[in-house]
């Protein structure tokens, strides 16, 4: 059988002391402890938030604003104010990109707007003057014969 040789340490053999020890640990808690991983950050222009080297999609439709991303061993879930943005599988692998169609779609929609609502600026209009007019401010009429 095992540890049943004494120590010194404990001063008798390990298996005698299973019974004492069990009767001193602590039960566990009614509830189960919160796991996983749990930030808050503003999401970028690129749309994506990294975990363990990997980037997961999330609406555009947010970007710039504060989101919080919880993931767990399982899934990867993104929240604005609320409101789920982003859900995906979590991926074990290194240095992927995981994108939601729905996001890329929503991405392009919101890059067509943009690139329509930027238009080159007008000039504006500015009044020219006729220079003759300064002489005569100046009181420079008729000097040197002509305009200035």
């Amino acid at each position: 059988m095992a540890n049943t040789r004494p120590k010194r340490v404990l001063g008798c053999a390990p298996a005698d002391r299973i019974t004492a020890d069990r009767t001193a640990m602590l039960a566990l808690p009614p509830v189960a402890p919160a796991v996983g991983w749990r930030a808050s950050t503003r999401l970028a222009r690129d749309h994506y938030v990294r975990l363990d080297s990997n980037d997961y999609s999330v609406h555009p439709g947010v970007i710039g604003r504060r989101i919080e991303v919880i993931a767990d061993l399982d899934r990867v879930r993104v929240h604005c104010d609320g409101r789920l943005v982003a859900d995906h599988e979590r991926i074990w692998a290194w240095h992927q990109t995981i994108s939601d169609p729905s996001h890329l779609v929503a991405a392009k929609v919101l890059r067509r707007k943009r690139i329509g609502m930027l238009r080159p600026a007008t000039e504006p209009e500015v009044e020219v003057r006729c220079l003759a007019d300064y002489d005569t401010a100046l009181g420079l009429d008729g000097i040197d014969g002509g305009v200035a």
